[in-house]
């Protein structure tokens, strides 16, 4: 290695430090189709970000990329500090909660809501024959109680309603203590009184200063949690508009990604958006 390569090398390794998610120019084909076109991002220790877009815009894509279950076509991927293609992503993926629909798919139905959680401290689906100590049961109920669900953690995960489920989840994901937590799509599916109750515990997770680094992907603005403080907006695997979330969120930017004029309202910190 040269002399210049080292130090670029050294300079590459001092930025990662300070970024959970670094991507640059990264896109996904699959066929002759871009799922994800030439996208530069990053994510720092303290930000919660929203990514937000119309079906098929590239989101569940690229938190896929962030939870190294993929690798880009092209481009760059670097996860705390660790760059996709050079580390062994089953030493990182336990670095990261990842909540998807995939894994709620998962999950056996007749499993105990608290074995569902505290077995995430062994990055396994379900309890086997593995053995936990106080201090990993103590934390499974510590996140249940967090999420509201102590009073079911004895129930099976099949009984639970889809409220429950998403916030049993939320829990599993936070069990190995993640840098980056990363959230797709947790209230689809939920009624008002489960979305209101959602976005108000992901709020007090956003608002908690070691609470990890967080990503959560929507396709509503009224799901964005008081304390989030970056938006990414994606349209055709592309990039809209990315950075602080009141600059980003502007009539404009969202009219843009949902490709119709749209209104966008803030009050008592809650986004809406209304057709313009």
């Amino acid at each position: 290695m040269t002399e210049a390569s080292e130090r670029t090398d050294r300079r590459d390794h001092t930025e990662l430090t300070d970024l959970v998610i670094r991507m640059d120019g990264v896109s996904v084909r699959r066929g002759t189709t871009n799922l994800v076109s030439a996208v530069d991002w990053s994510v720092e220790l303290d930000e919660r970000w929203v990514v937000l877009g119309p079906n098929g815009a590239g989101k569940t894509t690229l938190l896929r990329m962030a939870a190294a279950e993929l690798h880009p076509s092209e481009g760059i991927v670097d996860l705390l500090g660790e760059r996709l293609g050079r580390v062994d992503v089953f030493e990182l993926r336990p670095r990261i909660g990842f909540c998807s629909a995939a894994l709620a798919s998962r999950v056996p139905g007749d499993e105990i809501v608290r074995d569902v959680v505290v077995s995430a401290g062994y990055a396994l689906l379900g309890r086997w024959r593995e053995q936990y100590d106080t201090f990993d049961l103590t934390r499974a109920d510590h996140l249940l109680n967090v999420m509201g669900m102590n009073a079911l953690a004895g129930r099976r995960f099949a009984t639970l309603s889809e409220g429950e489920r998403k916030r049993a989840l939320i829990a599993r994901a936070l069990m190995a203590d993640p840098e980056l937590l990363l959230l797709d799509e947790p209230a689809a599916g939920l009624d008002l009184g489960g979305r209101e109750d959602l976005v108000e515990r992901l709020s007090g997770l956003a608002l908690d200063a070691d609470a990890p680094a967080s990503v959560l992907v929507t396709h509503h603005v009224e799901e964005i949690p008081p304390g989030y403080t970056h938006a990414l907006l994606m349209r055709g695997g592309g990039v809209v508009a990315q950075g602080l979330l009141p600059e980003v969120m502007t009539d404009q930017n969202l009219s843009r990604t949902f490709g119709l004029p749209l209104k966008v309202r803030l009050e008592d910190g809650r986004y809406s958006a209304r057709r313009g």
